[in-house]
């Protein structure tokens, strides 16, 4: 699939199509890396940590409760 780069204001940009954007679940919003690699533009989206509610709690018990003499 071929795109053309577009100035859009001070920088410049190109346009990613629906599909390609519905089969990667990238939705807008979302973060993406882009790299150099090998000559080419590499973009890829930034997986978040999922943290459990579980470790949410053991962490905050720390930061909060080991001050306490």
């Amino acid at each position: 699939m071929e795109t053309k780069i577009q100035k859009w204001g001070n920088s410049y940009g190109i346009r990613i199509p629906n599909m390609i954007l519905k089969t990667l679940n990238i939705k807008a919003d979302d973060l993406l890396v882009m790299e150099n690699v090998d000559g080419k533009i590499v973009i890829s989206k930034i997986k978040k940590n999922k943290v459990s509610l579980k470790d949410k709690f053991d962490n905050y018990d720390k930061l909060n409760n080991g001050d306490k003499k």
